[in-house]
């Protein structure tokens, strides 16, 4: 029996990673035998508002940018749209009506989502049903932030190309095998079965990761290794043979390392004594947590570390001091969950872009054995400490797109 990719003989991947107001969009060629290349890759921005595609070439070369409308076929401004599903139907719709003008070789296969809840249940890349969609969905409250308009997505393909195989790839799915240990809360027995555990997230960039490790470390990237996926989210993932061993974060995506607008690791009773004495509701409460709080609430000034970087304001300074102290404290923490530290591998967009940040790092974690080169990290190359360096440090560029595509290539092979 063929599967659906052997009997096309090749064809085409569409990835969408779908945020509040953006949709970002790749498209992957595949066939039997190689691995997946992207052709093209863009953003659709101002979702719910005035619509705008930017697209590139695979080599980086712009391709386009253009004002999009809800209806592909009309020229006028599109109205604001505020239901986040009305949002993303219409992105998509403009933005498969793009595609069309701008054909790839071969037929469109299949859709794959980054979708960051998979809860419990869903531990590997799964094709998408009704039921599939149902049980997502009630993992909402644990990702309030990204979950809703991941599976809006989802839901707006369904309606506009309904017999398009859709696959959803899960951030917390490379952490879903740690040891019980890793994973318990030191709660009563009642609560632990209805799923409340430490999760973990960032999974597909930490799996891209480990996939391409050995190009840069060798054998002795089955060694001790901590991921530092810095971005507008932030965590760290220890690894071990390639495979996570702990995280930063927990339940929901707000634990661990302080982000852009996340606070990361607080006391409970910090939230127990805003309700109680504040009088602050749950609502006000998940609004500071996931939108007030990080690098915007400490600086007061911005949640983007470059904005904060060429400030001389004494708080944007004071907010990337204590960004740069929560990830040496979390370094130790899983160091010490290792037994050592073989590796670290800074990746995403700060930890691929901010020289600074990186350099703050490495000079805290010279306890660990780390020589730092301050030269190759100035010039953002690959490898960021010494030759002679105990720990080796690293500069890895992420590629989630390509690991979402890689694993539908994957399910596309096989059999149904």
């Amino acid at each position: 029996m063929s599967t659906k990719l052997e009997s096309h003989g090749q064809g085409n991947i569409l990835v969408l990673n779908a945020g509040s107001s953006s949709l970002k969009f790749a498209s992957f060629h595949v066939a039997s035998g190689q691995s997946p290349t992207r052709t093209l890759h863009g953003t659709v921005v101002g979702i719910g508002t005035a619509p705008k595609l930017q697209a590139w070439a695979h080599e980086g070369c712009p391709m386009e940018e253009v004002a999009l409308s809800p209806n592909p076929t009309s020229s006028r401004s599109p109205p604001c749209i505020t239901d986040p599903a009305q949002g993303q139907q219409a992105a998509l719709a403009a933005l498969l009506s793009w595609l069309k003008a701008h054909p790839t070789q071969g037929p469109l296969l299949a859709a794959a989502h980054r979708v960051v809840h998979g809860g419990e249940s869903f531990t590997q890349p799964t094709w998408v049903t009704p039921n599939v969609l149902q049980q997502l969905n009630a993992l909402v409250p644990l990702a309030p932030l990204h979950q809703p308009h991941n599976l809006a997505a989802i839901r707006a393909l369904a309606n506009l190309q309904p017999g398009l195989p859709q696959l959803a790839c899960f951030d917390t799915a490379f952490h879903a095998h740690q040891s019980w240990v890793g994973q318990a809360y030191a709660l009563p027995q009642r609560i632990s079965p209805k799923g409340v555990k430490r999760y973990g997230f960032h999974g597909v960039s930490c799996e891209y990761i480990a996939s391409v490790l050995p190009q840069h470390l060798g054998e002795a990237a089955q060694g001790r290794v901590v991921v530092a996926h810095l971005g507008n989210g932030a965590s760290l993932c220890a690894m071990k043979g390639l495979r996570s061993v702990a995280s930063t974060m927990g339940l929901t995506t707000l634990d661990g390392l302080m982000m852009g607008t996340r606070c990361g690791q607080i006391d409970p009773g910090v939230l127990l004594y805003l309700m109680q004495h504040e009088g602050m509701s749950t609502a006000q409460l998940e609004a500071m947590l996931y939108k007030e709080s990080g690098l915007l609430g400490v600086s007061g000034l911005s949640s983007d570390m470059r904005t904060l970087e060429a400030s001389q304001a004494p708080d944007a300074q004071a907010a990337i001091e204590l960004y740069v102290h929560g990830i040496t404290r979390e370094l130790g923490a899983m160091a010490a969950v290792l037994g050592g530290l073989d590796a670290l591998v800074f990746t995403a967009g700060i930890g691929e872009h901010s020289a600074l940040v990186r350099e703050r790092v490495c000079e805290q974690a010279q306890w660990l054995g780390l020589s730092f080169a301050p030269e190759a990290n100035a010039a953002h190359q690959a490898r960021i400490s010494t030759p002679g360096s105990q720990v080796s440090a690293w500069v890895i560029p992420t590629n989630e797109e390509w690991m979402i595509a890689q694993h539908a290539q994957e399910m596309l092979l096989s059999p149904a």
